[in-house]
């Protein structure tokens, strides 16, 4: 993926996304940013994602997506906010719709909810406060 630094200037930057089917409605983002030792995470929604393919989305909150082609190739915008600052990333289209198949074929777009259990997700979240 680029991290983009100026309408004229981006640099490659490593990053991965992961799938865990005990998170099904989460995507994780790992960054590597150049030049620093540690990683930044980033978790947003696998519908998100998806819908970033084809429409703007994210209009309300710290994520925006959105799909464009950029050095003539399909890619997907992801701005991020945080009041530690911001950044403007993108990545392959193909990239994303390769991730996308991925989980879909462990957890059904939709079938999110069979996944985990709400009743014992909130007794669990009660008993911690």
């Amino acid at each position: 993926m680029e991290l983009v630094l100026s309408h004229d200037v981006s640099v490659s930057m490593r990053a991965a996304l992961r799938y865990e089917t005990d998170d099904p409605y989460a995507v994780r983002t790992v960054f590597h940013p150049p030049g620093q030792d540690g990683t930044v995470e980033w978790f947003f929604s696998r519908d998100m994602l998806a819908q970033a393919l084809s429409e703007r989305t994210g209009q309300c909150g710290d994520v925006h997506m959105w799909p464009a082609v950029a050095s003539g190739r399909d890619v997907v915008f992801v701005a991020l906010r945080a009041p530690a600052g911001s950044a403007l990333l993108t990545f392959p289209a193909r990239d994303v719709q390769s991730f996308l198949r991925e989980t879909w074929s462990v957890v059904l777009p939709g079938s999110e909810a069979d996944r985990f259990d709400l009743d014992a997700e909130l007794a669990r979240l009660l008993a911690g406060s």
